[in-house]
């Protein structure tokens, strides 16, 4: 227990008497001392029990008496001792008065009994209840590590609340809850995620209070580098006391142990996945078995999903690594339901993951990329479910699906979006544009002299697949017109198009271009062929 005034006034030895204040004796007492000074104020911390003589004061003085207790009450002074015998006889009316109009405790100090015996007595009091602290601290460590031992971070988290009077939560580097103590602190400790999430942006070790209505919280980050590995919470309804301390940074570096594997074992695991991968892409999945063991579980049997991910932007001007951030949020994913991943870093600006297809690591992903859909620090391509035969195809999906994420500007596509979706989209590269705007550049440049529309008539005659009555009829002319245009491209361009690739290629090139460009235009000069009721000459047959 505390030392307290009341703890002061029953020793036997000081017979100290209490004068004012008899209600507020149960106040813990931080310290004691003497003080003369007429304002003692700047030089107390709050919890002292101040000793004086009244050398200095004017204790007689009503109004003076009053302000100088006002002072020590808003200071935090619990107490005072007043001396007797020595400057006064017996404690001046007014300042008795004082302090029961304050409600701060008053004790009268007879003669021989000296300020250091009562110093001393305090000092022997803070010291007993400082080793009670750090002995039942060194107890609740032993038996958390026995919980942590037998039972894991569960039972660690679940004794500690029970320690503090309070509740307790674990949460992943992601800011999910993994645990908490009691049942009913989850809903609690899920509506501090952003507070963890804050805290995950700061480096390892940091702490956080957070004040609610019904509780006071500290935040204690987990980790031994400069990541945070994750976050304890503590709720408890005052501040904690020194066991209470004792017991959370037990909890904290028990936890630390539990979630940062060593250098040594992560880098190893890192090389056994990296074996495990090569032998799946080079079409030896028995042997890739053999050698994992039951490291990934059935993971390696169909189906699985494999995931290509690269560092987007400069990884340097990142807080944090962004592919560390992706692999911790989808390990964490994985821990949370107990499913097995594979995870490969290739360098430090890719990153390969083999899972389960449907399960909380592809789910991960995809709330990844919705969560940093506008400012991505990494962009995913993600294979179609695969065996563990097609391995080497999966991996080819996932760079392809790569690649047009990064074209596209997204953080997440998958290779199944490309077989369902349109070829076209793929063509957004400005190599493709140079081409197709070389191929077109002679077409558009001779429609802009006025001697015909030809861009228009290849654009019809190829989405009629060449029937010269369906194409003439879209165009409105006649189809021995649309002949002689179509004879007039061939000669600008130099191919014919009776060749397949020709058409191919000229289709692509209006696909990629669109509407005419601008600049193929002369601006402020109209085209012949645009003036009603006068086509160009070689709109007329025969001419």
């Amino acid at each position: 227990m505390p030392l307290t005034l009341a703890s002061l006034v029953q020793h036997s030895a000081l017979k100290l008497v209490v004068r004012a204040g008899a209600d507020h004796l149960d106040t813990p007492v931080r310290w004691a001392h003497v003080s003369e000074l007429a304002d003692p104020v700047p030089y107390m911390e709050g919890g002292e029990l101040l000793l004086t003589t009244a050398m200095t004061l004017d204790a007689e003085d009503g109004e003076a008496m009053r302000r100088y207790v006002r002072r020590l009450a808003r200071a935090g002074v619990v107490g005072v001792g007043f001396a007797v015998g020595v400057n006064h006889d017996e404690i001046p009316q007014a300042l008795l008065e004082a302090a029961r109009e304050e409600g701060l405790p008053l004790l009268e100090v007879p003669r021989r009994t000296p300020f250091l015996a009562i110093s001393k007595a305090v000092s022997a009091a803070l010291a007993a209840d400082q080793y009670r602290a750090v002995t039942a601290g060194f107890e609740v460590q032993r038996e958390l590590t026995r919980a942590a031992l037998a039972e894991g971070p569960d039972a660690v988290v679940a004794r500690l609340a029970a320690h503090v009077d309070g509740w307790a939560a674990l949460y992943d580097a992601s800011g999910a809850v993994l645990t908490a103590a009691p049942d009913w602190a989850a809903r609690r400790a899920a509506r501090l995620t952003p507070d963890v999430e804050r805290l995950r942006e700061r480096a390892a070790p940091a702490s956080a209070v957070v004040g609610g209505t019904d509780d006071r919280v500290e935040l204690q980050s987990l980790g031994t580098g400069r990541r945070v590995r994750g976050a304890l919470a503590v709720g408890t309804g005052a501040p904690l006391g020194t066991a209470e301390r004792y017991a959370v940074h037990s909890a904290i570096a028990l936890l630390t142990l539990t979630t940062e594997r060593s250098r040594s074992l992560q880098a190893a695991e890192q090389r056994l996945g990296a074996a495990v991968l090569r032998m799946m892409l080079a079409g030896q999945p028995d042997h890739a078995r053999a050698v994992a063991g039951d490291l990934y579980g059935g993971l390696l049997d169909a189906p699985f999903r494999l995931l290509i991910a690269e560092a987007a932007g400069d990884p340097d001007q990142a807080a944090e690594p962004p592919l560390a951030v992706l692999a911790d949020a989808l390990e964490a994913a994985a821990a949370r339901t107990g499913e097995a991943v594979l995870t490969v870093p290739e360098g430090e600006d890719r990153l390969v993951v083999l899972a389960e297809d449907g399960g909380a690591v592809v789910t991960a992903c995809d709330a990844y990329a919705a969560r940093e859909a506008d400012d991505a620090g990494a962009v995913i391509g993600l294979s179609a479910p695969a065996g563990p035969i097609a391995a080497a195809t999966a991996y080819k999906q996932a760079e392809q699906a790569l690649s047009v994420a990064r074209r596209r500007g997204r953080a997440l596509v998958e290779h199944e979006e490309l077989a369902a979706g349109s070829l076209l989209p793929l063509l957004a590269d400005d190599a493709v544009r140079a081409f197709a705007d070389g191929m077109l550049r002679a077409l558009y440049e001779h429609d802009a002299t006025g001697r015909g529309d030809l861009v228009a008539s290849v654009r019809a005659w190829l989405s009629r697949h060449g029937q010269w009555d369906a194409a003439a009829a879209d165009l409105g002319v006649h189809r021995h017109t649309l002949r002689y245009r179509m004879r007039r491209v061939e000669e600008i361009l130099g191919r014919s198009l009776d060749d397949p690739d020709v058409r191919m290629e000229l289709w692509l090139a209006l696909k990629t271009t669109g509407d005419r460009p601008p600049a193929y235009d002369r601006p402020g000069k109209p085209r012949k062929y645009d003036r009603p009721g006068k086509p160009p000459a070689y709109d007329q047959p025969g001419k």
